[in-house]
């Protein structure tokens, strides 16, 4: 990635838990994260990738379950944030670049990645690159959109592309206001996907 993603996500960093989504604050939109994700993940303890973890959020909620969670984010300020917020957990969290991160293969049971792959070039190669680090059995976990700002990827693109890579691809629409602290007009969507 360019330093300039990175000095962008640095500048996000402060407030970046301000949306609903972001920090889960309220709630409601935590335990709606939960239900969501411990809908598809399999059952704790197993080995989650959490790829593009911003300020720990998911990897928290996920470590407070009792998954075991390596949380990866290119951002240093991000990455300090979700170190502070994970102190005290099981949860490890590093520097590094969410399109390649450095996973051994068969490392880990769950990739997560919650609005990422959308800005990644290359997204072919990146999902190979996640895949190969899945053991047998283990599943890909996509939070994606195609956003009312315009950037974005939609369900139908985004199941396309992972179907290069993997051989059972669902989506999943999220229309739910719990989910966002608001109602949403734009298309947002989990993938679940396994190779």
């Amino acid at each position: 990635m360019t330093s300039d993603v990175v000095a962008l996500w640095d500048a996000e960093a402060p407030s970046f838990d301000e949306a609903p989504d972001h920090g889960l604050r309220d709630p409601g939109v935590r335990a709606a994260w939960r239900a969501l994700l411990l809908g598809v993940l399999p059952p704790a303890p197993a080995d989650v990738a959490d790829l593009g973890c911003g300020t720990g959020t998911l990897a928290l909620l996920l470590a407070d379950e009792g998954y075991e969670v390596d949380a990866v984010d290119l951002s240093p300020a991000m990455v300090d944030l979700a170190r502070a917020k994970l102190a005290g957990s099981t949860a490890a969290v590093r520097l590094g670049d969410a399109a390649d991160p450095g996973l051994a293969t068969a490392s880990v049971d769950v990739v997560l990645c919650r609005h990422v792959l959308w800005a990644l070039p290359q997204p072919v190669e990146v999902l190979r690159r996640w895949v190969s680090a899945l053991r047998p059995g283990g599943r890909l976990v996509l939070v994606e959109g195609s956003w009312a700002t315009g950037a974005g990827l939609t369900a139908q693109r985004c199941a396309e592309i992972v179907s290069q890579v993997c051989s059972e691809v669902e989506v999943r629409p999220l229309p739910d206001p719990a989910l966002w602290g608001r109602s949403v007009e734009d298309e947002r969507y989990l993938l679940l996907a396994r190779p």
